[in-house]
This record gives C-alpha cells, structure tokens and sequence, in this order.
C-alpha cells in the first residue's frame, strides 16, 4: 500500500478496534503427567485482549504454550481455569461451539490434515457444505475464497499436485468459504520453503487488509513485523506484549527467553554498536537501506 493508503487503513482500523473479537480472562491448562507423575502446566493464569480487524503475532519458544493457546481459541481444548470468549461466545458453552469455529477459522501446521477432497474446488467448498449453505451461495464463496488467495487458476487441481505453500492457500481458502471474521494459524509456514512462506504471508497480510482479524502463532520473528501487536509466551506464562516495534528492541529480554529478533534488527544492533548508525530500532530490510543511506 502507498502511503495514503495505509494512513486511510490505518484510520478504519483504530475505529473498527473498539469492538473485542478474542478475550482470554484469567486461562490456565494442564496436561495430565504419565502415571506417578504430576500434570505439566501448559498455561497459566494468561490473559489477552484481542480486537476485531487487528493482526497479532503470538511467539515464544517450544513448550511456550502457543499450541496449546490455539486449540483453546478455537475449542478443542477447553480452559481448566478462566475464560476464553470468541465473539462474545464462552467456549465452554457447548451449544456454541460450532457458532465459535464458524465465526473464528483455525489453520494448522500441516496443510496436508486439513485436505478432504481430491479436487482443489471440491475441498475449499467441503466447510460451507457442512454448514448447510446452499449451492448457488457455496459456488460464489468457493469462488471469491480462491480469488483472496489467488488460487483460481488450480481449482481444477489435485491437491497433492501442488505445492506447500500452494496446499496451504488452499487450507487458508476453505477457512474463507465459511467466512469467519477471524483466522487463527497456528505455525502455517513450519513445513515450508522460503517462497512458500512468502506466499501464505503475503495471503495473510492481504486477508487482514480486508478487515479479517489474524492471529499469527510462528517461530519466524520477520512474520510478524506488520503486525498491530505482538504477545510473547513463555513457560505457559504472557512474558510481554506490545507492537513488533517494541518487543523487538528489548534486545536482552529476547535473548533470555532465547528469541532471535528479525535478521534487520540484529543488523542495525551491530551497526549502532560500531556507531554506523543512529538507530538500531529498524524492523525491515527496507527500514535498514533506508538507515544506512542516511
């Protein structure tokens, strides 16, 4: 986007932020230890705010919690403690339940267990078929959900002729059919190439643009610069929570909870030591070219 169109995006969001998509209040988790042993806490007493059209990234190392915070947030685990509401909608009712998957889509690591049909168009339109949609509607939402992902040109595709990133456009596009007003991924770029990756971020960003709230669970540091704010996990616990900007120059905090800020923050770091230049609070590639030729 120029930038007056992003200063015009950037007003519609703070309006359309009021409204909360995602409230955690007070979750905590348990897995049951193998026998003699005690339950391992996977969460504890997390709290998180989420608005409606808002991008935010959710990092931390293995065995942070973020997994686990995922299938809360779509219902497949239910909180031993505290809350989690989807829209308004309290998880532990189980009369919601698929109101609460409908209205927030989960996407997971590998595109390959969300595939279902051996034709592209026939799996992107196995969800609104679930749901009850008419034909006629199921056609046009198939349609506009690979449009979004610009997938249109394989719908005649079998999935396992495509690619990884490719398969999970397509993971993300049956999400779409069902038009929820949130997508939670939950690690969608672990399994695949650099391109691939591009791909589903670039797909993602462009959803979010359109006013879809994204919430980014990722390894990656550089996919989640964009982001609105950032929240990190560690040893099921919120460690920190801010814009990229922010989390990103708390350069000793990140290395304690062993985190690897973007490939441009750690240059521009080294750079500022060596006093080549005046701020190393550079997130992008195109931040630090732009830093250096000052």
């Amino acid at each position: 986007m120029d930038k007056l169109n992003i200063y015009f995006y950037n007003t519609y969001k703070q309006g359309y932020n009021m409204e909360k998509m995602i409230e955690i209040k007070n979750v905590s988790y348990s897995y049951k230890g193998a026998e003699g042993e005690a339950n391992v806490e996977a969460l504890k007493n997390v709290s998180l705010s989420i608005n409606k059209g808002e991008f935010v990234g959710i990092i931390g190392r293995n065995g942070s919690g973020k997994s686990t915070l995922a299938k809360l947030l779509n219902g497949i685990l239910i909180p031993h403690e505290g809350d989690i509401l989807i829209n308004g909608m309290n998880t532990k009712d189980e009369d919601k339940i698929w109101d609460i998957r409908q209205s927030a889509g989960m996407i997971f690591q590998n595109p390959d267990n969300q595939m279902v049909a051996t034709i592209v168009e026939e799996d992107v339109a196995f969800g609104p078929e679930n749901l009850g949609i008419e034909p006629a509607e199921i056609r046009n939402r198939v349609e506009d959900a690979l449009l979004s992902v610009r997938m249109s040109d394989f719908r005649d595709k079998k999935p396992h002729e495509l690619s990884g990133g490719q398969k999970q456009r397509i993971a993300i596009a049956g999400i779409l059919a069902m038009q929820p007003e949130c997508i939670i991924l939950d690690e969608p770029t672990a399994m695949l190439d650099p391109k691939g990756r591009r791909e589903v971020i670039n797909t993602v960003k462009k959803l979010n643009e359109k006013g879809t709230t994204i919430i980014l669970i990722t390894h990656y540091m550089e996919e989640v610069v964009s982001a609105d704010k950032v929240f990190i996990l560690d040893r099921g616990v919120k460690a920190f929570e801010g814009t990229p900007r922010e989390v990103f120059s708390k350069g000793d905090m990140l290395k304690d909870l062993m985190l690897e800020p973007p490939y441009a923050t750690k240059v521009a770091y080294e750079l500022k030591k060596s006093g080549k230049i005046k701020n190393e609070k550079i997130l992008t590639l195109d931040e630090l070219v732009e830093e250096i030729c000052q």
